[in-house]
């Protein structure tokens, strides 16, 4: 949520990004409305200190005996004890509707995110190792999963629905190798705290890192008020809501390994073969809770991070810097991942790394105090996917299928599926 303090200073800036974005100008209104609220702030209180000091020129009145001048101010207090709750409704409802307007303002993007409308304006920043090169002709990972054996829409679609697959076998061994390994690596190596968290939250936690209002259609909600986590960021970002941290203690890195839910709402037609895009999927999230001045350096970070899983799986990958058109709602600046996949013949996206700075925190009012000054201050958050544990099996099938028919585990794997180095068509 952005400042509407910055707002009233900085109205250009504001309609500016919002063009950027390709969102119409909104600072005016914005600012209209909380002209509104001010006025509605500044009656209730001029009502209150009215009512308090007539309540004691009473009191002197009455001392002076002066009957006749204490009716009359009586009068004047009762007749504010009926007029301030309609002044502080009125304070509710403008403060209400100001901050719902600012909870559907998009973030303002970094000054050296490329402008641009949609995906065809990203920005290629770096390509990583080389396409497989094969004499036989790759194919689709749904093609090679159901030829295997280990991969079955049709039940799934009995059980769920579209949308859901059932894997069992050496595939069903892959997907928790997968995340087994992303877990490990972010942990062991790159300095991230594993966290269990819940999967599913209250309104406040999702409102929080941005997807409430504006995002509930894509969504699960459970018959008493909960919402299933779209991702794992929701409540990794969430474990500081509503704290005042120490700046020494910063950064503070969280991972988890969870289910997530999507009801992928504007996607019909679209991925509708495969797992590409599901409704329950594995994702190994990446969140990091820093202080304003390392926010950038610690973007970089958790992007090499989550390439560093796409390298020791030996699989061809590009990074993109995102336009502000293809930018996520709480996002300043977000490099994607695209893993290479034959089947295909395309990259997809199999990573999105973004840094909000205090945009989420400002939601959750998670702040730190100044190592110097103990000034308090907003904390700066970040989230990746490290990476998508779905997506991430779909490349290794592509990628490391044989002519045969078979797939051979990548060796960083092979630990994690007991020694398998190859998985082969059920018998």
């Amino acid at each position: 949520m952005l400042d509407i303090k910055w707002i009233r200073e900085n109205p250009e800036a504001l309609d500016a990004a919002l063009a950027k974005r390709g969102a119409e100008p909104l600072s005016e209104s914005l600012i209209a409305l909380d002209e509104k609220r001010r006025s509605a702030v500044q009656k209730v209180q001029d009502m209150q200190s009215r009512r308090n000091a007539a309540s004691k020129e009473i009191g002197a009145a009455m001392a002076q005996k002066n009957s006749e001048l204490a009716e009359k101010l009586k009068a004047e207090v009762a007749d504010l004890k009926v007029l301030l709750p309609a002044a502080e409704e009125d304070d509710r409802t403008f403060s209400e509707e100001l901050n719902d307007a600012l909870s559907r303002i998009p973030n303002i993007p970094h000054d050296d995110v490329p402008v641009g409308k949609d995906e065809h304006d990203n920005v290629v920043t770096r390509i990583t190792g080389e396409k497989p090169r094969w004499n036989h002709t790759p194919k689709e990972h749904f093609e090679i999963g159901e030829s295997l054996g280990y991969m079955d829409f049709e039940t799934a679609t009995k059980l769920s629905g579209s949308r859901f697959t059932v894997l069992t076998g050496p595939l069903a061994r892959l997907e928790r190798a997968l995340g087994q390994f992303m877990i490990d690596l972010h942990t062991s190596e790159h300095g991230y705290t594993e966290v269990s968290s819940p999967l599913m939250v209250r309104d406040e936690a999702v409102f929080g890192v941005g997807q409430l209002p504006k995002f509930a259609e894509d969504m699960f909600r459970t018959t008493d008020g909960r919402w299933l986590i779209p991702t794992a960021e929701v409540t990794l970002t969430n474990l500081v809501r509503e704290q005042i941290l120490d700046q020494e203690k910063l950064p503070l890195r969280f991972t988890a390994l969870t289910p997530s839910f999507r009801s992928e709402a504007g996607s019909a037609g679209r991925d509708t073969r495969g797992m590409l895009r599901q409704h329950q999927f594995w994702k190994c999230e990446l969140v990091s809770i820093t202080d304003a001045e390392s926010s950038i350096a610690e973007h970089e970070r958790m992007t090499a991070c989550a390439e560093e899983v796409l390298k020791r799986l030996g699989l061809h990958f590009r990074t993109l810097t995102l336009c502000t058109g293809d930018m996520g709602f709480g996002s300043r600046k977000t490099y994607d991942l695209e893993v290479w996949l034959p089947g295909q013949n395309t990259y997809r996206e199999i990573s999105s790394c973004s840094v909000c700075g205090d945009f989420q925190a400002r939601r959750m009012n998670a702040r730190y105090r100044g190592k110097e000054d103990k000034t308090n201050r907003f904390v700066h958050t970040l989230n990746g996917s490290g990476t998508a544990v779905g997506r991430c099996l779909i490349a290794v099938l592509e990628n490391y299928l044989n002519e045969d028919g078979s797939v051979t585990v990548p060796d960083v794997l092979v630990p994690y599926m007991g020694g398998l180095t190859k998985i082969e068509r059920a018998a």
